[in-house]
């Protein structure tokens, strides 16, 4: 059974002791994303609407999350810090806000449409008293 050590810098440390009985030792780096590229954006196609498969705090200030593009269905999972999660739930905000207001701009266009072609019809006596 491998044994796993985490280390407060990055990395974690995986022991795995062979059937021989020796032993080898796998040091990982939990890489972070530098500022230039959060987490939002995807490495692979550069899309800006990277999200959120599935994240658990995995330790003191960092949290496991897997994430994935929908553009190109890129997917990765990391440990990441409080500060770029607390960075991504903010883009991830800011676009939720942008498609609520998107919504909002659609509907209204279409609302006025619909008045605006209604207008037509009772100015062209195509609506009677039986539509209704």
């Amino acid at each position: 059974m491998p044994e796993i050590n985490q280390n407060p810098e990055g990395s974690s440390n995986r022991r795995i002791i062979l059937s021989s009985a020796r032993a080898l030792e796998v040091l990982r780096y939990h890489l972070e994303h530098t500022a230039s590229r959060g987490l939002h954006l995807c490495p692979e196609c550069t899309s800006s609407l990277v999200q959120p498969l599935d994240w658990h705090e995995s330790r003191a200030g960092f949290w496991e999350l897997m994430l994935e593009c929908p553009n190109c269905r890129w997917q990765t999972d990391g440990q990441y810090s409080q500060r770029q999660v607390d960075a991504f739930e903010e883009e991830l905000e800011d676009g939720l806000a942008e498609m609520l207001a998107d919504l909002s701009r659609l509907t209204q266009a279409n609302m006025a449409e619909e008045v605006d072609r209604f207008a037509a019809a009772l100015q062209s006596d195509l609506i009677l008293p039986e539509d209704f």
